[in-house]
């Protein structure tokens, strides 16, 4: 039977609500539900929300209104989740509880209750990998292993090849690179990919894993410390404020726009090619942190005549969890789903900036920075 019943766990949130609007404008009857997490929404419904699809307040924790919310649903995109590295390492048990026990209720629903649900999408992570590919001088691909703490002490910041102990050249990173995952975030996503999987093969139900990487866009929390890298830049410099770059700013990263992550859903719930798969869903395109830092500053110095450039204070520090270099290998899901990234970086970013103008700036990454050297994670 064709699907027209949609529920999105976490559908207020910055990406879910993209999906959401997707999901409305192509006639699908969707419904919400989502908890409001305090430090994205201070508790308030947002005025972004789309008027057409059914809110249903409530939390993945709780089985009961996790139930209900599930009853009449004929697809389910689960994109309720803690977000963010840093926050993870000392937040264990909550990141663990949201992620992974949250999944796992979902999962015991479909298993145990009657139900309507043809297909279910669910929000990975490319921080599972830990580091991406690489490829050592005499063109070997290896998968590189945690950095350790006694090279990144002496700002030897790159992956090194065990063998020559040569710098390794970073390679696009397709989804059949080896998890290794280097935070509690990464590893309560790989969890929740993998219980997803599972079960779905095993109960005969179409699953599909995507694997988003460093997602941007408006409706970007800029006041939550520990959102995306992106908003924190722009935030900083709204309030005049040095952008603060870990290691040595050449770190690589691959940025996507929100508008492509909700487009890579659409085609995950639509296309049968997509069922029982994982993908990666980037733009391809890897990007240093100082030269997004850059970006982000021309962007909104070329849109605001009376805006002055802040420092791009590069700090020298790290942060236990963090990784070198990962940018995604987008190969399989243009092939087989036909994605293909619309948004520019300078476009986004020129969205981006736009969207911020109704936020007041609030410093609050300095406040993060001592929060985690206080715990030894900022070294």
């Amino acid at each position: 039977m064709p699907i027209k019943k949609v529920l999105v766990t976490g559908g207020a949130g910055f990406i879910g609500s993209f999906i959401v609007d997707a999901l409305v404008e192509r006639g699908y009857d969707v419904t919400i539900f989502d908890n409001l997490e305090p430090q994205v929404h201070n508790g308030g419904i947002p005025k972004y929300l789309n008027p057409q699809a059914r809110f249903l307040s409530g939390d993945v924790r709780d089985y009961e209104a996790l139930k209900g919310a599930v009853k009449g649903a004929e697809a389910i995109f689960h994109e309720a989740a803690m977000v963010g590295v840093g926050q993870s390492m000392f937040q264990v048990r909550k990141y663990v509880d949201v992620n992974s026990t949250g999944t796992a209720n979902l999962l015991d629903i479909l298993a145990n209750e009657q139900h309507s649900v043809q297909k279910l999408i669910v929000a990975s992570s490319m921080s599972l990998y830990g580091e991406g590919l690489y490829q050592t001088k005499d063109g070997r691909f290896v998968e590189a292993g945690e950095r350790s703490e006694g090279d990144l002490t002496k700002k030897r910041w790159e992956c090194y090849d065990p063998k020559t102990g040569e710098p390794l050249k970073s390679f696009p990173t397709p989804e059949t690179k080896e998890p290794r995952s280097t935070s509690i975030y990464a590893i309560t996503k790989k969890n929740q990919e993998e219980q997803v999987m599972v079960f779905g093969k095993a109960h005969q139900l179409p699953v599909v894993a995507l694997r988003y990487f460093n997602t941007y866009g408006p409706r970007q929390s800029l006041n939550n410390p520990y959102t995306g890298v992106a908003a924190i830049f722009l935030n900083r410099l709204k309030c005049g404020q040095p952008m603060l770059i870990f290691e040595d700013g050449r770190q690589q990263r691959d940025f996507v726009s929100v508008h492509d992550i909700a487009q890579a859903n659409i085609l995950a719930l639509e296309k049968k090619e997509a069922d029982y798969e994982v993908f990666n869903v980037g733009s391809g395109q890897p990007i240093s942190i100082a030269a997004l830092a850059d970006v982000i500053m021309k962007e909104y110095l070329g849109a605001r005549a009376s805006a002055r450039a802040v420092p791009i204070d590069i700090v020298g520090k790290y942060r236990k969890g963090d990784i070198r270099h990962c940018y995604a290998d987008i190969t399989r899901i243009k092939t087989r789903l036909g994605f293909s990234p619309k948004v520019s970086m300078a476009d986004g970013i020129c969205e981006l900036i736009v969207a911020s103008e109704a936020e007041s700036c609030e410093a609050k990454a300095d406040f993060q920075i001592d929060y985690l050297a206080k715990r030894k994670l900022v070294i």
